[in-house]
């Protein structure tokens, strides 16, 4: 299993389509940390990141605030989200794998509601409106 957690300096970043390092782990089936590499995400964004995450063979997401349109890229590529984190993306990963990670499944990053109007961001990550 490959976890992922959206990273800035050992914390866990707030901002999924923002991240501009995930840390990748790699569980055994003993269900243990084996390895761990932290990777860039480039000029990716919001989207492109599942793909991304996907095509690295990650199946769980740990992260702060998540758009709609990213948890239904993330969903549809068979990822699980656990958002609403904060603090140590280590031990984020330790409480995951101890099954006590205290997690929102109803996080969003605030600025993907939508801005009035039949505007939604979360859908299509279209930088307009105020949407990143």
């Amino acid at each position: 299993m490959r976890i992922a957690v959206t990273y800035d300096n050992g914390e866990i970043f707030q901002h999924f389509g923002h991240t501009a390092e995930f840390k990748i782990y790699e569980i055994n089936e003993k269900n243990q940390i084996v390895r761990t590499d932290i990777i860039g995400t480039g000029t990716s964004g919001h989207s492109a990141l599942s793909g991304m995450l996907s095509a690295i063979g990650v199946t769980v997401l740990i992260c702060g605030g998540i758009g709609g349109g990213a948890q239904l890229a993330l969903g549809r590529a068979g990822i699980k989200i656990f958002g609403g984190v904060k603090g140590d993306a280590d031990k984020a990963v330790e409480d995951y794998l101890g099954g006590k990670l205290n997690y929102d499944p109803e996080a969003k990053c605030d600025h993907h509601d939508s801005h009035g109007g039949d505007h939604e961001c979360g859908e299509h990550g279209c930088g307009e409106n105020g949407c990143h």
